[in-house]
């Protein structure tokens, strides 16, 4: 830039030499600035700095690039069932247990409903931020009755005999409001959480997930302290007479409907997996060896992939969500699944294509930035538009701050959101695969239950299709949603083991 100027005795001619002068040096650093800035946002992601140039279809192919390490193969799927089936052979070997990391704990739970059990039960449903209290009359008319709790945050983390004073305040609360007096009433636990069960009505805690941090429950019976803290009462009459967790409860809940149910698959804020395997497959079993030869065992299959045997499918979001988690290193199947970490590993996603200047233009939001503000529901939400409509999916980016998103972003919103959901419905396609060939019957029922597999629009199916290319030929199977099953389910293990004890 050249500025010519005549210099006289003109004081005003002199201040506009200075004051051009000035402009072009500032001219010149902001050039330089500028160039220096180019510079090293090209060193740190050449696709952000073409960004702005590219265009939709560019766009679109190059997220989808990105995308692709979180889609799995059929070769990936076949290697997660043959590495799972290894990982349960060791869960159930008395020399490998110790060092398993899925536990594959037996219940105790033998016996499945006949349809004959009768009277009134009282179950209790402990597994998340609430807990449910249920009052379930069977026989020739069956009702039901329940009321949910909430666990506050500062119980969650807490003593131990906090929790169990607060579950037990709750019960004597829902008993006295139904004026069940002094009636003794039988009462199943469903205590979700990873136990190894000594009995029926024994099982200790092995470890807390979900958010819980009781302190000195690990490593006691949750049975005892739930007794204890009804018994610090002293105003009602409960006899446990079982504990299992939420996949048990799904199992049995829909066994009383389909007798050939073997098998029950929690896929919400957590996962897991039960089914039903015979008795000389357990050397872990120490109880009788009369009829019936079988038993429910526990998987703990979140746990899968701790060792590292997962390692070849997982990805850089898996990893930060990983390290940021209260549990770092563990529940890593569980990670990749469930309702608690899917929300945020399409967020991360979407964050580095903001960062990379494929979406909203290079632009953030402060809520999108925050961890934790892309919340599972919104993937079902936004999956739930029809092809080509995105009101859902709008509607959700404007709650978090994102008001200009065009139809190309919310299409790339989306895939990343089916990039997620479809790897989680693989993985635990895969894993109910891998239990219906241990069970080996020509048709199995398996009982579903949890948020994500409830309410994502297409989770049922995508397992479906996924089940089916993965299980032996010839083999039947059948997904089954299961309603109030960790309660109603608790409600029936104590039917059937008030059934046995007459």
């Amino acid at each position: 830039m050249e500025i010519v100027a005549a210099a006289d005795s003109d004081e005003r001619g002199l201040t506009l030499l200075r004051v051009v002068g000035q402009l072009q040096r500032v001219i010149v650093f902001l050039h330089s600035f500028a160039c220096d800035r180019s510079h090293l946002w090209s060193t740190q992601s050449s696709e952000a700095r073409q960004g702005p140039v590219m265009s939709d279809e560019q766009i679109t192919k190059k997220v989808r690039e990105i995308c692709e390490e979180l889609i799995l193969s059929q070769e990936n799927l076949k290697e997660v069932c043959d590495v799972l089936h290894e990982e349960l052979n060791k869960g159930l070997g008395k020399d490998t247990n110790p060092e398993a990391t899925i536990k594959c704990f037996p219940t105790y739970v033998r016996e499945l409903p006949n349809g004959k059990e009768k009277g009134r039960f009282l179950a209790l449903d402990l597994g998340g931020t609430n807990f449910r209290v249920l009052l379930i009359q069977l026989g020739e008319k069956c009702s039901m009755d329940s009321r949910i709790y909430a666990v506050p945050q500062p119980i969650m983390v807490g003593p131990g005999d906090g929790l169990f004073d607060h579950i037990a305040e709750c019960l004597a609360s829902f008993i006295k409001e139904r004026e069940l007096g002094d009636e003794l009433l039988p009462l199943g636990f469903t205590f979700s959480f990873p136990c190894k069960q000594e009995g029926l009505t024994k099982a200790r805690l092995a470890r807390w997930t979900k958010g819980f941090k009781c302190a000195g429950v690990e490593g006691r019976d949750v049975v005892e302290l739930l007794k204890a803290a009804i018994a610090r009462r002293g105003d009602c009459r409960i006899k446990v007479m079982g504990v299992l967790n939420d996949a048990t409860g799904c199992l049995i809940s829909c066994a009383f409907a389909k007798q050939n149910c073997r098998a029950g698959i929690i896929i919400g804020t957590g996962t897991n997996a039960c089914y039903m395997e015979k008795l000389e497959k357990v050397e872990l079993w120490d109880g009788d060896l009369d009829e019936p030869h079988q038993v429910i065992i526990n998987t703990e299959w979140g746990a899968f992939g701790d060792n590292g045997c997962l390692d070849f499918i997982r990805t850089e979001y898996d990893n930060n969500i990983d390290c940021e988690s209260i549990n770092p290193g563990r529940q890593l199947y569980e990670k990749m699944i469930s309702g608690m970490y899917m929300g945020e590993i399409a967020r991360q996603v979407i964050i580095r294509l903001v960062a990379e200047g494929l979406l909203f233009d290079g632009k953030s939001s402060e809520i999108l930035e925050e961890k934790g503000s892309f919340f599972t529901k919104y993937i079902s939400e936004i999956e739930s538009d029809k092809p080509g409509d995105y009101n859902n999916c709008r509607v959700i980016l404007e709650e978090l701050g994102l008001n200009s998103a065009t139809d190309t972003d919310c299409a790339n919103v989306r895939h990343v959101c089916e990039c997620v959901s479809r790897r989680a419905a693989y993985l635990a396609a895969a894993g109910v695969a891998v239990l219906l060939n241990r069970i080996g019957e020509e048709s199995v029922t398996v009982a579903v239950d949890g948020s994500v597999y409830r309410f994502h629009p297409h989770f049922h199916n995508l397992m479906t299709e996924q089940i089916s290319h993965l299980i032996k030929p010839g083999m039947k199977f059948g997904l089954m949603l299961s309603e109030d099953g960790s309660g109603r389910g608790a409600a029936l293990v104590a039917a059937v083991a008030s059934r046995n004890s007459r």
